[in-house]
Parts: structure tokens; sequence; C-alpha cells
């Protein structure tokens, strides 16, 4: 059982990442937001992936928790110089707005290779949502007069199993540390409220995004031939190497003006000082993506899948350096012991 086509459709790329397959909700915003956090499949009993009840339930959970807000209408705020400034000195923002333009081609080309409806659905309405959010990015940069470099041209990837699969980890990682950042930054006040406000459905429609792809992939594997699974095993831990490696890494690009703009890619776990004034302690830091990555899935369906990798990390780091700290406590207290002698 195969969820991937042979040949291609006649609809664009383009087609699939701007278009949604039916109109924005009239539900009012109160509802919408409870809705988008809220899911539970109607099936009884487990849903195992590779099942039809799984599939299913994956689909249905993403297009019926979806939330019509609008870029167009969003009301930024008016910040005053020192806000501003925090903002627009953030490292981010080149990458931020190509890696949403990466992401919508990306899933839109993996979208069109699909051939089972539900799934095609799922993964185009997430190409749909990448593109509203990059919309939502490049609003924000325009309205704060943030300077950027040029877009490079979105060209459509090559091997397209393998650019789903960057961009479905990446996300799983990326998102798992935003939670906690954000939170950070909410309970800092550092940043208007209102513009903590303007991002909230952004940040719980990652947590949809990344809910859909560790069910894609369990259901992806569990309906695989057996002799393929090798082959995509080694490609996912391809793929993890190059997301470990791109995290290392500094990206540099210049503006219209000459301008080095240098952006970092590991932004969501190495920008917490950059959303507080406080000295942010690392093991406090990871508990607290832990919580948050823990509340926001709390209103979907406890059957699905959810992201594994991040969590797992964090809490072998909190593990680790708690240990450390213990060790190197220790050596202290038998060096001060030594010298007092």
């Amino acid at each position: 059982m195969s969820d991937v086509k042979k040949n291609t459709d006649k609809k664009t790329l383009a087609d699939i990442y701007s278009h949604l397959p039916d109109q924005p909700s009239e539900k009012t915003l109160a509802e919408v937001d409870y809705q988008a956090r809220h899911w539970s499949s109607p099936v009884k009993g487990p849903l195992k992936p590779g099942t039809q009840e799984h599939k299913k339930a994956m689909a249905d959970m993403f297009r019926e928790t979806f939330n019509p807000y609008k870029p167009s209408v969003i009301p930024w705020p008016e910040l005053d110089p020192e806000t501003l400034h925090r903002i627009t000195s953030l490292p981010i923002w080149d990458i931020a707005v190509q890696t949403e333009g990466k992401a919508r081609l990306r899933m839109a080309a993996y979208a069109d290779m699909l051939d089972d409806p539900d799934v095609k659905d799922a993964i185009s309405r997430n190409a749909w949502e990448e593109n509203r959010h990059k919309e939502v990015l490049s609003r924000l940069v325009e309205f704060y007069k943030i300077p950027m470099a040029p877009e490079p041209p979105y060209k459509e990837p090559r091997d397209t199993e393998w650019a789903y699969l960057v961009t479905g980890f990446s996300e799983c990682w990326d998102s798992f540390f935003a939670f906690g950042l954000f939170a950070l930054a909410e309970r800092a006040g550092l940043f208007p409220m209102e513009l903590i406000e303007t991002f909230e459905p952004v940040m719980q429609e990652e947590c949809r995004h990344i809910l859909l792809f560790a069910n894609w992939l369990a259901y992806h594997r569990a309906v695989m031939p057996f002799w393929k699974r090798p082959w995509f095993e080694m490609r996912v831990i391809g793929v993890l190497f190059f997301l470990l490696y791109e995290r290392m890494s500094l990206v540099r690009s210049f503006d219209d003006q000459g301008i080095e703009h240098t952006q970092d890619n590991n932004f969501t776990v190495t920008g917490a000082q950059s959303m507080t004034d406080q000295n942010v302690d690392f093991v406090e830091l990871m508990e607290l993506c832990l919580r948050e990555d823990e509340r926001r899935f709390s209103g979907y369906d406890p059957r699905l899948v959810r992201p594994k990798m991040a969590p797992m990390a964090a809490r072998a780091a909190i593990k680790a350096v708690k240990f450390w700290r213990k060790l190197r406590g220790k050596n202290q207290e038998e060096n001060a012991e030594a010298v007092s002698a």
C-alpha cells in the first residue's frame, strides 16, 4: 500500500500553496481559537498508525482545527524605540521569511506526489498555512521597516521526499524550543502583549504542523513495504545529521544597500537571552520548553502520535547538566576542604 502516485497533477505548486480547498469559517474568534486547540476523533479504540482510522483521524484533525485568521487585517501595534530595536535586531528575519517560502514549496511538491486523498488534502493545507506564515512575517517586516536581504528564488526540490523530511524534522525541532522562548518572552514583558497575542495563533499552528508531520511519519513507515524501510531510515538519519550541521552554522547575506546580515540558524536554541533581560538558566529553559510542549499538545487526541525527538533530547540534556553540576559541586567542596586543611 502506498500513498504516492506515479503521475503528477497539472495543478502548479503555487496553486497548491496559495489556494485553500474550502472557504474560511464564519465561526466566532473564540470558537475558532478553542477548536484550533482541541480535537478528538469520534472513533473508539486505538488509532494504530497504518490503519484507515489513523489516517483519517490525522487528516480530520488538521482540517477541523484550521484557524481562518487573515494576515492582511492583523493590527500591528506601534512600538516604543527600545522595543522596536529589540525586535529589528533579532538575527532571524531573513531566515524566518525564507524558511517559510521553502516550506510552502516543499510541502506543495510533496502533496503533488500523493495519490491518497486524505494525506494529500492534509499536506496541501499545511503548504497553504506555510504560505500564510510567510505572509504574516512579510507584513511584519514591512510594517516595522526591518532591513532584509533580497529573497533568493524558490526552486522546486529535486528530491521531494528528502526536502519534505528536512522541513518536517526542522519544524519539530524548532517549534519545541520556540514554544519555550515564546512563553519566556511573554513572562519577561519585554514585548507588548498585543504583539504576543498576534503571534499566538501562529505558534499554535506550528504545534498542529508538527503533530501532522509526526503522524504522517508514523503512517508512512507503517504502510511502507518492508524492503524499503532500511533505505528510508538511512535517509532519516541523513536528514538529522544535515540539520545538526545546519544548526551549527551562521548564514550571511547582503541587502540592497550592501549591508551584511548575519542570521542565526540555531536561534530557537540560543536566543533565550534576546527574549528577557534576566539571566536564563539552561535547565529552567529546557523544563519550560517541556511544559509548553505538553500544554500545546494537551488538547489533541492522545491517541495521535506526538513528536518525540526534541523532548527526548531536552530531557537527556537536563539530566546531563544536573549530573555535571552535581559532580562539579562535589569537586569544589573537596578542593575547598583541601585548601582549608
